[in-house]
């Protein structure tokens, strides 16, 4: 049976910098007792809503090993690894020091847009050289790519130590479809904070977050209703969420986060280009919602 520790509320950290641009260690640190104090359930670092695109290898690795050395085994951590060049990826695997790292999130290729048959043979690929339990990560509104049901479900039968999906897509047919014909132990995690209901609903096992950076606590009080089958309750947590989710994301992400990370006195809202922080209007209408749950 597969086994991994990727359940309820993960938390898609961010990499807070000063203003100089450089990373803000001290802060990254503290967003994480933040989040174990909020009952969040494991990390997820490393990923898209960490600006992993720019950072440094040196970087990443300080990150890592910052993160692994805190946390202490207080909470499961799965880390990114993935790329667009199946051999590179195989090679950071087989070259990283996993002590302390749970499991690894390895997102789809992007840009040169593999087949299905190209999807099957690098993630078999990278499960063969991993030590690790192995979450897919389909998120095509950035890899260009859809990974169809039928190729997640034949890599979740074929390959022991692929755990689960961090499902991105928005194709609940398609999400459904997984969770519906799946082997024991495969799990969904929701890749969509809008679709956490939902996907929990129909068997999912929880949420990759990026709004949870923000309310950690609020987040992790409706995925954990959900957990225990308490859907009315979780309900009307998610519809007073439900617009600060497209906010989220409507000037780019982790803008979206960052700008309410800002606002609760978190973090500089600093980001790297090509990202830029939210308009003025966008900042303003995140304020005012937080204002709202905070109360």
């Amino acid at each position: 049976m597969k086994d991994h520790k990727f359940k309820g509320l993960g938390i898609a950290l961010i990499t807070p910098f000063k203003s100089d641009g450089s990373v803000d260690y001290d802060t990254l640190l503290s967003l994480v007792d933040y989040h174990i104090e909020s009952s969040v359930d494991f990390l997820c670092i490393l990923g898209t809503t960490a600006e992993t695109p720019c950072l440094t290898r040196e970087e990443k690795l300080t990150i890592k090993d910052k993160i692994v050395k805190h946390v202490r085994g207080r909470l499961p951590i799965l880390m990114g690894c993935g790329g667009n060049c199946t051999a590179a990826v195989v090679e950071e695997i087989r070259n990283t020091d996993w002590t302390g790292v749970d499991g690894i999130l390895s997102v789809c290729p992007m840009y040169n847009k593999p087949s299905q048959e190209g999807l099957y043979q690098h993630y078999k690929a990278i499960a063969q050289a991993s030590p690790l339990p192995v979450v897919l990560y389909n998120v095509p509104g950035r890899t260009g790519v859809n990974m169809t049901a039928d190729t997640t479900l034949r890599l979740a039968h074929d390959v022991p130590n692929i755990v689960a999906i961090k499902e991105a897509s928005g194709k609940l047919d398609q999400i459904k479809e997984i969770l519906e014909k799946r082997p024991e132990g495969f799990d969904v995690i929701s890749g969509d904070d809008s679709l956490t209901l939902q996907i929990m609903k129909a068997g999912g096992l929880g949420i990759i977050s990026v709004v949870g950076n923000a309310i950690p606590r609020e987040f992790a009080r409706m995925v954990h209703l959900m957990q225990e089958g308490r859907l009315a309750e979780a309900k009307i947590i998610n519809d007073e969420l439900f617009e600060l989710y497209s906010l989220m994301f409507i000037d780019g992400n982790p803008s979206g986060v960052k700008s309410a990370l800002h606002s609760l006195g978190k973090i500089e809202n600093k980001l790297r280009l090509p990202l830029v922080p939210v308009t003025e209007r966008t900042e303003k209408r995140i304020a005012e919602i937080l204002k709202d749950i905070m109360l």
